[in-house]
């Protein structure tokens, strides 16, 4: 037994000082080693391009179009259960280029946002209709939705929110 123990010692030994052998540095380099680590960084972190944010080395673009809406939020009171509720929002193009708004998201299935689709001359005035379906629903919602557009920054916000009054079929609430 302390042969064994004895013989895999020295085996260990051995292949742990050919492991740590500095010939095999002279090969690589030091060069090629940190090349050979930045690259495995690189694999394992990718660079991920964010369209809401500007590179370091990118200048904003004068001539991009901007989305102004005359309102940022709607606020559609108190509404009884299962009612669905639709706003138009409205947009001016105050940029100096045609606007393309290319998709808009909202924060639930219950919302759906409509939109013009041909581009918006400058000056010229577009709609983001939003629709709320309460079924389901109780109390506060706030609903969000994320307009990508060519502008910068490419996602503009808007929001709904209202107030679902209680059907009464639970009773009252305490």
């Amino acid at each position: 037994m302390k042969r064994t123990f004895f013989s895999t010692a020295l085996l260990a030994a051995t292949l742990l000082v050919g492991a740590c052998s500095q010939d095999k540095q002279t090969e690589v380099g030091t060069e090629g080693m940190n090349a050979a680590a930045a690259d495995a960084n690189a694999a394992a972190n990718p660079t991920v391009d964010n369209p809401n944010v500007l590179g370091e080395t990118e200048a904003p673009n004068p001539n991009a179009p901007v989305m102004t809406f005359t309102e940022q939020e709607y606020d559609f009171g108190d509404i009884k259960p299962g009612d669905v509720v639709k706003h138009t929002f409205e947009f001016t193009n105050t940029g100096k280029s045609p606007l393309v708004i290319e998709n808009a998201q909202a924060s639930c299935g219950c919302t759906t946002p409509e939109w013009t689709k041909e581009p918006v001359a400058p000056g010229a005035k577009g709609t983001m209709q939003v629709q709320f379906d309460s079924h389901g629903k109780t109390g506060m919602q706030n609903k969000q939705v994320a307009v990508r557009a060519n502008t910068q920054p490419s996602i503009t916000q808007i929001a709904i929110k209202a107030n679902i009054l209680s059907d009464g079929a639970n009773g009252p609430v305490r």
